[in-house]
């Protein structure tokens, strides 16, 4: 989870502070203090995560993009320029186009605005931005919610009744509620000194940056794992009286299955799994994402020449093509596999299915399953030529005949070959090529795959450019009507995109 620091450069961070009745400093002597001490923490213990520096005032700028550099990071800091007034907008809007630029909309972040609690002045004051969000056209939309998974946390180099002598503290809880409410305000306990500074980070620390430590078992071997990003409490919302979960730090390893039987499974979230001890000679079979732990002073000297199962475990997944199962708690799986980050390295994921005992429909309960030497016959066939799964309900239910499922890619792409080919027979297989249609139109609606329909409906208007000469006239406008058919139901308008309708052949009369 990459986080960026976001630091308020403007006049207000100048003022004085007393430290010990002699020095003085200034407030952005103690943010910076606060944040050498937050890369010094994320150095030793998350030097596998990557975070950017920007700074802020009416404007912002980028002083460090997204590194493991920490060194890099401090040097910034130390060389900060002071500027002008506060936009707390502005390095909102910086810090989106930053995330989406190098991660995409669903990587999720944690951003860090350091400040002092000035809200500035006038136009481009965070006061003057929330109290004009409903007064906005389309171009000037306020850059929160982000368009990514966001965590919050404002440090604020301010103690709370310097921010609740005016509406300070209200504008920056209603920024966080604006941001999913999934964060924190931090505010400075009694004097602003250097220990203060040094308690709120600490607090900071400990809620999103503590190391998450595990045991990794299976069978009679084990190994010591550090998880990233540290995974989160799970709130199930069909339950009564719903719990968090956590997940245990006791990670038991079940079985193992082929990848292609777990194809692409609904996850929860997805963390990095690395062993703590490790040593060169070790790492040279193993996991490549190790090889920036060889370092660490004391983990690998600590492993001497010992093996570590966690990089035997990693090395046979990714030879054998295969992925764990692993029980993270009570009626709670995941699974573990190999991911490459480049031709050179890979790494060992885990990732986390929803609670239950039946997280994937198609493999059945986890609990049910078993090795392959327990089976009367090898459910894969002397020559894996057939599998097990998806496993098959005892009871056939009516109403799942004839049921459009795509589990696998190769699915939907068989689906749509299906119909290009009836395309091209056209008028000879009209009524097969809109019977197709229709149910992959169905299929769609039901899913909320808008994408697909206008993807589909691209294909055939192109199939429609292609045609030969000699094709009969009718393909020509059988072809434009469908594409234009499904292109409007692919607006999402109850008008063409009702479920029950059918897309009924144009009707064209070419006998004279």
């Amino acid at each position: 989870m990459p986080t960026v620091v976001v630091m308020d450069v403007s006049l207000s961070m100048t003022r004085p502070v007393s430290l010990d009745g002699s020095e003085e400093f200034q407030r952005k002597n103690l943010a910076v203090h606060g944040l050498n001490m937050l890369f010094e923490h994320m150095a030793s213990n998350y030097r596998l995560e990557f975070t950017a520096l920007m700074a802020f005032s009416s404007l912002w700028e980028l002083l460090v993009p997204f590194t493991r550099d920490y060194n890099a990071l401090q040097e910034a800091l130390s060389s900060l320029e002071d500027y002008d007034k506060t936009c707390v907008e502005s390095a909102l809007h910086g810090v989106s186009n930053v995330v989406q630029q190098e991660w995409g909309s669903a990587c999720p972040c944690q951003v860090v605005l350091v400040t002092d609690g000035s809200l500035g002045i006038g136009k481009g004051s965070l006061r003057h931005s929330l109290q004009t969000l409903k007064q906005r056209g389309d171009d000037k939309k306020f850059p929160l919610p982000f368009p990514f998974p966001t965590k919050l946390f404002i440090m604020c180099i301010a103690n709370a009744e310097e921010l609740q002598m005016t509406d300070a503290m209200d504008n920056l809880e209603e920024l966080l509620r604006l941001s999913g409410e999934d964060g924190q305000i931090f505010t400075m306990e009694g004097p602003l000194c250097m220990k203060s500074v040094q308690t709120m980070f600490g607090k900071l620390i400990d809620l999103a940056y503590s190391p998450f430590h595990a045991v990794l078992h299976c069978g009679n071997l084990s190994s010591d794992v550090q998880v990233f990003p540290r995974p989160e409490p799970v709130i199930m919302d069909e339950e009564v009286e719903p719990m968090p979960r956590t997940v245990s730090t006791d990670l038991e390893i079940v079985g193992f299955i082929e990848i292609a039987d777990i194809a692409s499974p609904p996850v929860i979230s997805r963390h990095l799994v690395l062993p703590i001890a490790v040593n060169k000679d070790v790492d040279e079979v193993g996991t490549g994402a190790t090889d920036e732990l060889e370092e660490e002073p004391s983990a690998s000297q600590m492993a001497g020449k010992s093996p570590n199962f966690c990089v035997l475990l990693h090395g046979s997944l990714k030879v054998e093509g295969m992925v764990a199962l692993v029980q993270l708690g009570a009626e709670w799986f995941g699974m573990l596999y190999s991911q490459a980050d480049s031709k050179k390295k890979s790494n060992l994921m885990m990732s986390l299915f929803e609670p239950g005992p039946e997280p994937l429909p198609w493999l059945g309960k986890i609990s049910h399953l078993g090795p392959i030497s327990e089976a009367a016959d090898n459910p894969y066939g002397e020559d894996d030529s057939k599998s097990p799964f998806p496993v098959q309900p005892p009871v056939k239910r009516s109403y799942a005949q004839n049921v459009t499922v795509w589990i696998k890619a190769s699915g939907l792409q068989t689906d749509v070959q299906k119909i290009l080919r009836n395309a091209r027979k056209l008028p000879d297989k009209t009524q097969t090529f809109y019977k197709e249609l229709n149910r992959l139109r169905k299929a769609a609606l039901a899913f909320g795959f808008w994408e697909l329909l206008k993807g589909v409906a691209d294909l055939l208007e192109r199939e429609c450019t292609m045609l030969p000469d000699s094709a009969h006239p009718d393909a020509a406008f059988q072809l434009s009507h469908a594409a234009q058919q499904l292109k409007l139901a692919s607006t999402g308008d109850s008008q063409y995109a009702a479920f029950d309708h059918n897309i009924a052949p144009m009707h064209t009369d070419f006998s004279s």
